[in-house]
């Protein structure tokens, strides 16, 4: 096979799939699942990327039992994996007994990075940048007067000399308050605006200009109690134990915040959001301090009761990008019934928190397996060739047995 094809990119979605048909000897049933397009129809799809063969689908379930601030959510989970959405009811199930989930955030505002190389006096650029901060930030403003409309806009500017291993630059942050937006267009847009101005004003050379996933203006966070009345003393004991180790490791802490981003990225997904760079700027956060730690902490309250809070950069918007040219993402947005982009941080954030919560009690409990292989047991089953009824049949002969395995799932079904 030959990839460098010439010209792929002019031919029409039927012909890109003709192609790819006789470069990877696809038969035409395979064919046939490139042609399903499902609620994403294959002109919007033809749009949205380059080089369109078809779309690939995840199953959207709902999270239930989610009370925020007082108020009732149903929350949209896009993933394959089987028990996030199971455990994360579940895990809102018990905090809702604590009496829900209690949230804040911060106002939407984004960093976009400037760098300057070849600064000959950087003492010198950082003080006339800062003199002329107020008219940059009014260049900024005129990028994007629409921003300023609905409330947003340029905010601040911050200046700082770095020494790297090319030697020693001027960075410069831009504070962009996107509203709600993620943001990434309009402050990239104001950075490279500003751009020609700063190598006048330094006599320095831009090189990058744009925005950054760390979103550290822009953290959501979650509170809950879990009744210690319905986990008992001794599990509270080993979920704090748990903890302890994520904060004491960082092998244990890359699984414990993956079991916290299982749901996050299914819900950031869902609404049409970028989860790579929601998963870049949870991961950078949880280094900040130079270690890598867990996204959660954990500990008691005067009753008893176990308490757990989370915090973390959620930089999502409710307009723009796939939010708006992704039906279902239109859908999941609607659903939610969210006014603005701080809500759906929240939201996400606890349902984070709830996540990461359900993965510990499981761990501290009866382990994380059983109620996992229960589920995955359905999958084996059917690709195995199970139909119907026999899934859930041969699905639980399987998880009684402890052995989820497709030669056993087919051995089963050949007895039937």
């Amino acid at each position: 096979m030959d990839s460098a094809l010439q010209g792929f990119y002019k031919l029409s979605v039927s012909e890109r799939r003709k192609k790819l048909a006789e470069l990877a000897k696809l038969d035409a049933e395979e064919v046939k699942l490139l042609e399903k397009f499902g609620a994403l129809d294959e002109p919007t799809a033809n749009r949205m990327i380059e080089n369109v063969v078809g779309s690939y689908s995840l199953p959207l379930g709902i999270a239930t039992n989610f009370k925020i601030n007082g108020k009732d959510y149903l929350i949209p989970f896009a993933i394959e994996e089987p028990s996030v959405v199971a455990a994360a009811s579940n895990g809102a199930k018990i905090a809702r007994a604590g009496g829900g989930f209690r949230t804040s955030s911060d106002e939407p505002v984004m960093i976009g990075q400037i760098q300057l190389v070849g600064v000959k006096n950087e003492n010198e650029a950082l003080k006339l940048i800062a003199e002329r901060r107020h008219d940059l930030l009014k260049m900024a403003e005129a990028v994007d007067p629409t921003l300023k409309k609905y409330g947003g806009g340029p905010v601040g500017l911050e200046v700082k000399k770095l020494k790297g291993p090319r030697g020693t630059l001027v960075l410069v942050h831009l504070l962009v308050n996107v509203a709600d937006a993620m943001g990434a267009n309009a402050v990239n847009t104001m950075c490279e605006k500003l751009a020609p101005e700063l190598e006048q004003l330094t006599e320095g050379k831009v090189r990058l200009r744009i925005i950054s996933n760390l979103a550290t203006k822009r953290l959501a966070r979650a509170e809950a109690v879990f009744p210690k009345s319905i986990l008992g003393e001794d599990l509270i004991e080993g979920i704090l134990d748990a903890w302890a180790l994520a904060a004491a490791d960082p092998y244990r802490a890359a699984t414990h915040n993956k079991g916290t981003m299982n749901g996050i990225d299914a819900v950031v997904i869902a609404t049409g959001n970028d989860w790579r760079a929601v998963e870049a700027g949870a991961h950078a956060y949880a280094a900040f301090n130079r270690s890598y730690e867990p996204l959660t902490c954990y500990h008691k309250n005067a009753k008893g009761d176990l308490v757990g809070e989370i915090e973390l950069p959620l930089a999502v918007g409710i307009v723009g990008g796939a939010t708006k040219t992704h039906p279902l993402a239109q859908l999941c947005i609607k659903l939610l019934g969210v006014k603005n982009a701080r809500e759906l941080a929240e939201i996400i954030a606890a349902v984070g928190l709830a996540q990461n919560f359900a993965a510990l009690r499981a761990l501290a409990g009866e382990g994380i397996q059983r109620g996992h292989m229960q589920l995955h047991a359905r999958n084996i089953a059917v690709m195995a060739g199970a139909k119907g009824k026999q899934i859930d049949e041969i699905a639980k002969k399987m998880a009684e047995e402890k052995n989820v395995k497709v030669s056993r799932a087919k051995e089963l079904l050949e007895a039937k």
